[in-house]
């Protein structure tokens, strides 16, 4: 005996893979990554660093300021100057105490360094480096 059209449209439908417990997980996993993502913040300008060979990576959480080759001093793409320093610096480590790494050009004058790293010392960055390529 045939089976009835009624039969064969639901044995049809049984055959269907449900795809709601797949997109579930999925954006499970998304959220997941979204909440443990490090964003890094850039400071915004392109500097030439120079050589070391005693590199090393710091954490992803530090006060990232850069010294262009015109000698401007440049934190989150915003010109703060060397007076800009000390305030910035202060204000960034109230929420936390993390490092601060300076990404100087290597043309730029060491008073200038000096200063900028005399700044962040004052404002109470109890760490300062000095970025470099290795």
């Amino acid at each position: 005996m045939r089976p009835s059209i009624q039969q064969r449209l639901e044995q049809e439908n049984d055959h269907r893979i449900d795809l709601s417990p797949l997109l579930d997980v999925v954006f499970i996993l998304l959220i997941f990554f979204i909440v443990t993502t490090v964003f890094v913040n850039e400071t915004g300008v392109e500097v030439d660093k120079p050589q070391a060979l005693s590199t090393t990576q710091l954490e992803q959480t530090v006060i990232m300021i850069a010294i262009t080759e015109e000698g401007q001093v440049v934190y989150d793409s915003s010109n703060i100057g060397v007076a800009g320093v000390r305030a910035t610096v202060f204000q960034l480590l109230q929420a936390q105490s993390r490092p601060v790494v300076i990404q100087a050009d290597k043309s730029v004058r060491t008073e200038l360094l000096v200063q900028v790293i005399d700044e962040a010392k004052l404002a109470g960055a109890e760490s300062v480096n000095i970025a470099t390529d290795y």
